[in-house]
């Protein structure tokens, strides 16, 4: 049986920025092997100066990101879209083992195949070092961005 993702393209302005949420949600849930499955087997990634592909790398990828970057907080924001293609803008928050925060504000690049699945994802990432108290994306840690919490734009990201 072949795997699917909804919603598939070609996107809609409304599809894409399902895909967009659903991914925002999926990694604020910080399970590595359950958001490995919106990839594709092959799924090939660069993120920051980092280039693997398939679902063990990312698996592998995100532990060993989680396990470093404590209370790990996401929103992303779709930007552009085509037939098979989304570009967002993200902005996450976190701190490290010392309880330092960061802002890590990035883009991404993703091509999905047809059943849904993301089969490239290109990220371009930097931090930026920020007090507790300038931390803006506050929320229940062990999940999803509730529905009234702002997102980028209306934070001023």
């Amino acid at each position: 049986m072949s795997e699917t993702r909804p919603p598939l393209p070609p996107f809609t302005l409304e599809t894409a920025m399902q895909k967009v949420r659903a991914a925002e949600d999926g990694w604020n849930g910080r399970n590595p092997e359950k958001v490995s499955l919106a990839y594709t087997p092959d799924s090939r990634w660069r993120n920051r100066s980092e280039i693997f592909q398939g679902r063990p790398a990312i698996v592998d990828f995100l532990t060993r990101k989680w396990a470093r970057e404590h209370e790990y907080r996401l929103i992303k924001e779709i930007w552009a879209f085509s037939e098979n293609r989304i570009a967002v803008r993200f902005a996450y928050e976190f701190h490290d083992e010392a309880g330092a925060w960061f802002r890590a504000y990035g883009n991404e690049n993703w091509d999905f195949a047809e059943n849904g699945l993301m089969a490239e994802r290109h990220a371009s990432i930097n931090n930026l070092a920020i007090g507790e108290g300038e931390r803006l994306f506050r929320w229940d840690r062990s999940g999803p961005r509730p529905a009234d919490h702002p997102g980028l734009t209306d934070l001023g990201l």
